[in-house]
Formats: C-alpha cells, structure tokens, sequence
C-alpha cells in the first residue's frame, strides 16, 4: 500500500510539473497569433430597439495558418459571423458582430470570445454603450 502511495504520488508530481508547450494544428510547433486592430468598440448612445452592426478586423501575425474554431457572445442579442477557411499568416480577416438593443436599457458590455489555434485559445472582443430607453408620455397631462 505504502509503494502505491508512493508511485502515485510521483506521477502527480510528474504530471504537473511537466512543460506546456504550445504547438499548431500541423504539429510543427508554430503558432498563430490574432492581433484585432480594434479589440474594443464603444457605440456610443443608441436607442433602444436599434440594431448596431460592427465589424472587428484582425490579422495573423503568427507563423502558421489561424484558424478560428468558434466565436460566441456573452448573450443571445450579440450575434457573431466569422471567416470558416483558414487565415494565412500576414494575412487580415473580419469577424461582424451586430447588438440587439430590443429589450436592452442602460450601460452595455457584449463580449465576444474568438476560439482558434493560438496561445491562449480564447481572445475577447468587446462591444459597449449604452441603449436608451424612450420616454413615454402621459396623455393626460397633455394640456389642451
């Protein structure tokens, strides 16, 4: 039991301790890189109901093919499109994002998570401003 104890706990040590090396889809050890030129865009004020479409632009400045697996927002009013073939290095490419504001009031903060073979996997896009709501009017207090 006490050599059980012992050899398992060597691998636990064994395993954690291990290097994480970073390599490609191809194997070779090179990696992408995803630089967006804007990482961050602010709409300003809209109201609310207002669709505002963007359009994130990037460009591989690694060493191998990017390629983007999945692009997801941080809510179902954010709607993400991105390039399915692969992006050569040196190369640019566009992920268009648009916000639903319908249902939306106050300060806005739409994250998109871009997943693709680059170190780390994930690289955020932010879409924010605020959406306001229009004001309703009493017809009753209208004066005549």
């Amino acid at each position: 039991m006490k050599k059980l104890v012992i050899l398992f706990s060597i691998l636990i040590i064994s395993v954690c301790c291990s290097k994480k090396e970073s390599t490609a889809v191809d194997g070779t050890g090179a990696i992408s890189k995803i630089v967006f030129d804007e990482p961050e865009y602010n709409f300003g004020k809209i109201k609310q109901g207002n669709v505002v479409p963007h359009t994130f632009t990037f460009k591989n400045t690694g060493e191998n093919d990017l390629i983007i697996s999945n692009a997801t927002a941080s809510c179902g009013c954010t709607i993400p499109e991105w390039p399915k073939e692969p992006i050569k290095p040196g190369a640019s490419g566009e992920i268009k994002v648009q916000f639903n504001s319908t249902g939306k009031s106050g300060v806005q903060n739409k994250v998109v998570a871009v997943t693709a073979n680059t170190d780390p996997n994930t690289t955020n896009v932010v879409l924010k401003g605020e959406v306001e709501v229009p004001t309703v009017v009493d017809s009753t207090k209208i004066k005549k």
